[in-house]
């Protein structure tokens, strides 16, 4: 049974004698929510609870306020997963497949010849940073230890689990020691990475994440930071599906209307309809710079 307890959050700690650091992330009713919005199989459907945690614990590893794009796609079953968090906790998540995603399987057989690319983009408007690995280790976490190994150059371990109710993660990363000199106790990453290692996905899911640190580090000294919560959150707006039809052209909106009597456009990650009749469409026709100036006469 779950703890009551258990809240969409993610929680940092830190070895206080130790260059070791870490993250644990769990989604409940905000990963119900996501994968609610979408017509996927299970299969699809954990790869997407693990996406979402995955870019989680990514994004809380960031310096500065930035949002943080997981992006996989192959040539397999699985064409595409696609994960968005922003630094306020928002995220939300769409996947394409060709035919049945086997369940069960290395990720490299459900998203052959497959690259994850990982974007992030600061808030403050600073220089965009975008690192691409393969997904030869079989699944989403290897991958994402093979980033942090290529791209940051620190040492990661990373554990991910999701079923139909809820999804979880557990980062830790080794830090540099103290001014760049000798870790402060050379064990510990070792340490540390051998209890993580016994942690199981149903612990991760259906504990607290207290829960969950007492029983992998109730002998190492601990410091465990306020959670800062996690909840879907989608940027569609009809002004936007909007700005997006126009871009097509007036022949073409016009066409789509006289076959289909309406255009109705679904956002790909929460499924919101969008519906533009023969009015609307005349107005997204209309050229902006054509448009009368507004009077100052009262009627």
């Amino acid at each position: 049974m779950a703890d009551p307890r258990m809240a969409d959050q993610i929680q940092r700690f830190i070895f206080d004698r130790a260059d070791v650091r870490g993250e644990i992330a769990q989604l409940d009713a905000a990963y119900r929510q996501i994968i609610g919005r979408s017509e996927q199989s299970p299969a699809v459907q954990q790869l997407m609870g693990e996406g979402l945690v995955a870019a989680a614990l990514l994004a809380a590893t960031l310096k500065y306020p930035s949002a943080l794009t997981l992006q996989l796609q192959s040539t397999g079953p699985l064409s595409l997963l696609l994960i968005q968090v922003g630094s306020d906790g928002t995220m939300r998540a769409m996947a394409r497949t060709r035919g049945e995603v086997p369940a069960n399987a290395r990720l490299d057989e459900q998203a052959s010849q497959g690259t994850l690319a990982i974007t992030i983009e600061p808030e403050d408007g600073g220089e965009r940073y975008q690192g691409i690995v393969d997904l030869s280790g079989g699944s989403l976490a290897a991958a994402l230890e093979h980033y942090f190994a290529e791209s940051e150059q620190l040492p990661t371990h990373v554990w991910l689990s999701a079923d139909p109710e809820r999804a979880a993660g557990l980062l830790l990363q080794r830090l540099p020691g103290p001014d760049g000199g000798p870790a402060r106790d050379e064990d510990a990453w070792e340490r540390a990475g051998q209890l993580a290692a016994t942690v199981t996905g149903a612990e991760l899911r259906e504990l607290s994440a207290d829960a969950v640190l007492h029983r992998l580090f109730h002998e190492e000294d601990i410091r465990l930071f306020e959670p800062s919560p996690l909840r879907f959150g989608c940027r569609c707006s009809r002004q936007r599906v909007a700005d997006m039809l126009r871009s097509l052209g007036a022949d073409e909106l016009r066409e789509t209307l006289a076959e289909q009597g309406q255009i109705q456009v679904h956002c790909d990650f929460c499924n919101e309809p969008y519906r533009f009749d023969a009015v609307d469409v005349e107005a997204l026709c209309v050229d902006p710079t054509t448009r009368a100036a507004p009077s100052d006469t009262s009627h």
